[in-house]
C-alpha cells in the first residue's frame, strides 16, 4: 500500500476506535503494519497464522477491546474454520485485495477468485476500497457494519491503493 493511504486506514481506525489488532505481516499491507507499531495508540499482537489472529480479536471483542486483524486476502482460506465457529463474535478484517482487478502478478489469481465468495459463502458483510477518498469512511462503516449484525465484516484494500 502507498505510504499515503497507509496513514488514511490509520487515521480511520483511530476514528472507529480500534485501538487493538492482530497482525500477520504482509506485503501489500506492510505500511499499515509499520505506521501501527510506531504508533502508541494501538496495542500489536504478531500472530503466527490468521486462524490465530480472529480468534484473538473474537477474545478481544468479549473482554470489551476494539479489535481488528490485518491481513492478507490469502489468509482467509486458512481463517475460514475460525470465522465459522466465532459467529456472533465480531471480526473485523482487513486485507489486502492480491488478485484484485489490475493485480500484475499471474500467482495472485487464485487468491483474488475465491475471496469475495469465501466472504459470501461465510455470510461476511464486506466492502472492496479502492481510492483514498473512501478509506477513512469505509473503516467506519466497517466497524459500524459489524456492531449492527453482530458479525465479522472485511475491509479489501486493492486497485490504486497498492
Amino acid at each position: 500500500m502507498r505510504k499515503d493511504a497507509a496513514v488514511l486506514v490509520v487515521e480511520g481506525l483511530k476514528v472507529a476506535g480500534i485501538n487493538h489488532l492482530t497482525v500477520l505481516s504482509e506485503s501489500w499491507l506492510f505500511e499499515v503494519h509499520r505506521h501501527l507499531e510506531n504508533d502508541p495508540f494501538f496495542t500489536i499482537v504478531p500472530v503466527s497464522n490468521e486462524g490465530d489472529g480472529v480468534s484473538i480479536c473474537a477474545g478481544m471483542w468479549l473482554g470489551g477491546k476494539r479489535c481488528a486483524i490485518l491481513m492478507e486476502n490469502s489468509g482467509l482460506r486458512v481463517a475460514c474454520e475460525a470465522l465459522a465457529r466465532l459467529q456472533g463474535l465480531p471480526v473485523l478484517m482487513l486485507m489486502g485485495y492480491r488478485g484484485d482487478w489490475g493485480d500484475p502478478a499471474w500467482w495472485a489469481t487464485s487468491m483474488g477468485a475465491t475471496t469475495e465468495p469465501l466472504l459470501k459463502a461465510l455470510h461476511i458483510p464486506y466492502s472492496i476500497v479502492r481510492r483514498d477518498d473512501e478509506i477513512v469512511s469505509k473503516v467506519g462503516q466497517a466497524v459500524k457494519t459489524q456492531n449492527a449484525y453482530r458479525s465479522h465484516a472485511a475491509l479489501l484494500f486493492g486497485g490504486e491503493l497498492m
